[in-house]
């Protein structure tokens, strides 16, 4: 059996951590001559307002996906991912990054942990929820430094 990854996705947040992430993540992609995925979930805005809202958030959500496609280019550019192997999904985070991998044949996925102290907040994180469900390796990068304000 081989040991080799043969396609690796890395999820960010798209906050300046991603950037760790992601320059975490490359070298093992490039090592295993492996296909690399960069993928980033919004969250649906009907989660956000409970959707008791009367109006129409279809344009607003358009405007979150575009904004977070630019800023995922942003990232992953510079890094010469094609635009094809960049992707914006619109869900729970856990649970698309579930559904990618079993679709994408990904075997190992990489996320940024903010390894944050105090049970609850380990439960809340998005790192532990992949790493619950995940039917592959799981390779959570730790990101900012303690007494570190995330921005």
């Amino acid at each position: 059996m081989s040991n080799e990854y043969h396609h690796v996705l890395v999820a960010v947040d798209l906050t300046k951590d991603s950037y760790k992430v992601l320059e975490r993540a490359i070298p093992i992609a490039r090592r295993n001559h492996a296909k690399l995925s960069v993928m980033h979930t919004l969250e649906p805005l009907g989660f956000a307002y409970g959707g008791d809202i009367p109006m129409d958030l279809t344009s607003i959500q358009d405007q979150l996906d575009d904004h977070a496609k630019h800023r995922l280019a942003e990232i992953a550019d510079p890094h010469d991912i094609p635009r094809e192997d960049q992707y914006v999904v619109v869900g729970m985070p856990d649970t698309e990054i579930h559904r990618f991998s079993k679709e994408h044949g990904v075997d190992l996925i990489v996320v940024g942990s903010h390894g944050r102290h105090g049970f609850a907040l380990l439960l809340g994180s998005t790192s532990t929820g992949v790493l619950h469900g995940a039917e592959c390796d799981v390779l959570a990068v730790r990101v900012g430094k303690d007494g570190e304000t995330d921005e």
